[in-house]
């Protein structure tokens, strides 16, 4: 199997990823395609840019749970 040596992938950026077949069919097909620099920074910037609004919906969820006030009401029990 993978020896931990082998077990990352190290780009020319200096980011070390664990192996996975799905990264490993992107960066083949990156190979066959030639993706350019400009392309792999407009693609990183998306990936930010998507994760940002995951971020903001996560956070506006929250503060509506927040806001949700009393939800019962107290009865009393003779």
């Amino acid at each position: 199997m993978n020896t931990p040596e082998s077990s990352q992938n190290t780009t020319a950026q200096g980011v070390a990823y664990e192996r996975c077949l799905c990264r490993e069919v992107v960066d083949a097909l990156r190979a066959r395609l030639g993706v350019s620099p400009a392309v792999k920074q407009h693609l990183a910037n998306s990936r930010i840019e998507f994760l940002k609004a995951v971020r903001e919906v996560i956070n506006q969820r929250i503060e509506h749970l927040s806001q949700a006030g009393n939800q019962g009401s107290k009865i009393q029990v003779e």
